[in-house]
Parts: structure tokens; sequence; C-alpha cells
């Protein structure tokens, strides 16, 4: 009986230790979750960057007719002058140094940047000996001679002596009495293309841009009004 109870006593015991020792050793081990590289939730997607290519700049006088400086100045004026030249499809420009031979006076379109080259005769006192060539300039009253400088078109006109013209502002100090002058782009027989074939030259004007009837045929109503024309040496 003592036995018996002591056998127990050790069953008992032993298997004590063997719940033990089961517990120790069928212990599950620590289970390591690995979670896989997920996007935020709410991602800040970055744009790739994007080229906005400028508009292509027109460029003046591809052919290049016109001098650069006398281009560039005229470019200058037109900024200069900014709303009071309101009218800027094209622009006017002539070049006194040039013989009255030669097409002198250019339409440039502000637009594609073609240029047009026309004749264009020069005042008797800035070319006393009629050369060809003007040599001064003056912004006097009776002078008979160009100006040089910024106008701006004023319009077309009529008048008694000249039927059809282009009226004109001066607006730089050179040329600001070019209304008091009467200075205007016209026609005349002196730079018809038979005057030229036959002296070589143009004839002179008394300071106007003067022009063969063809030609003003032309530009009068392209010039007509607010549009730049610029004239140096």
């Amino acid at each position: 009986m003592q036995l018996s109870r002591l056998s127990r006593r050790g069953l008992i015991l032993g298997g004590s230790a063997f719940l033990a020792s089961c517990a120790t050793t069928a212990r599950k081990p620590s289970l390591q979750v690995v979670m896989p590289d997920l996007p935020p939730v709410n991602p800040t997607i970055e744009s790739a960057p994007v080229t906005v290519a400028a508009a292509p700049k027109t460029v003046m006088d591809p052919k290049g007719l016109i001098r650069k400086p006398l281009l560039d100045n005229a470019m200058a004026a037109l900024d200069r002058l900014g709303e009071r030249v309101p009218t800027r499809d094209a622009m006017y420009l002539v070049d006194f140094d040039r013989h009255s031979s030669q097409p002198r006076l250019y339409r440039v379109n502000l637009q594609t940047g073609e240029v047009q080259a026309f004749r264009t005769a020069h005042g008797r006192g800035s070319d006393p000996a009629h050369t060809g060539f003007a040599q001064r300039f003056s912004n006097t009253p009776d002078s008979h001679a160009s100006s040089v400088g910024a106008y701006v078109t004023a319009g077309m006109s009529s008048g008694v002596q000249y039927s059809e013209n282009v009226l004109l502002e001066g607006m730089d100090p050179t040329n600001s009495k070019a209304r008091e002058r009467a200075i205007i782009v016209h026609a005349a027989d002196y730079a018809e293309p038979d005057y030229l074939a036959a002296h070589g030259k143009l004839g002179r004007s008394y300071g106007c841009f003067s022009l063969s009837s063809r030609d003003l045929a032309v530009l009068r109503p392209a010039m007509d009004k607010g549009r730049l024309l610029f004239a140096a040496a």
C-alpha cells in the first residue's frame, strides 16, 4: 500500500516533469512575419520634368537686304515708342546711306520677317550737287533737306499738289517739324523708272519721301496709319 502510494506519487511527479518538459520543448517558435515593401497609401507621384520648347523667334530680314545697324535701330525705336506705334503688322525703313538709284525703302513684315524693297528720293537740301547721295539732314523749315529719325504714319490723305499721299508725324528731335514742313510720302515724276533710266539716279524732293506712282499705289494703303517709318544714314 505504501509502495503503491509512492509509486503513484512518483508517477504524478514524473508526469508533471514530463508535462513541464513537453511545455518547454513543444513551445512554438516565435513567428517572424516579413511584410513586402508596399507603396504608401497616398504616394506622391513625381512627374517627369516637361520641357516646353520656346516659340521660335521671328527672324527679321532673313535675306539680309537691310544693314544690320539700321534694322537694329529701327527695332529699338519700335520698342522706345511703345503705344505711339499702335499698328505693328509692318514697319518701314529708309536707308539714306544708299544711292538714290538703289532700292532703299524697305517694308518689313513684323509677323514673318520678310522684306520688300522700293526706291525713294531724298531732299535737294541733303544733296545740293545732286550726286545721288544724301549728305546732310535737317529739321529746319525751308531747308529742303531730308530728316532722319522715327516717324509714325498719320493716315492716307489727298492734297492739291500731290493728290494721294501718306501723312507723317516726326517723333524725334531730328524730325519733330515734319508736319510743319509738310514732309509726306507721295509720288513724283522724278521718281519714275523713266527718270531713273535717263539720269542714273532719282530726282530730289523738298524733303519728302517721293516714290514712283506704282510703288505709292502699293505702299499707301499698307502704310496708312499708326506704323513706324524709320529713316537713317
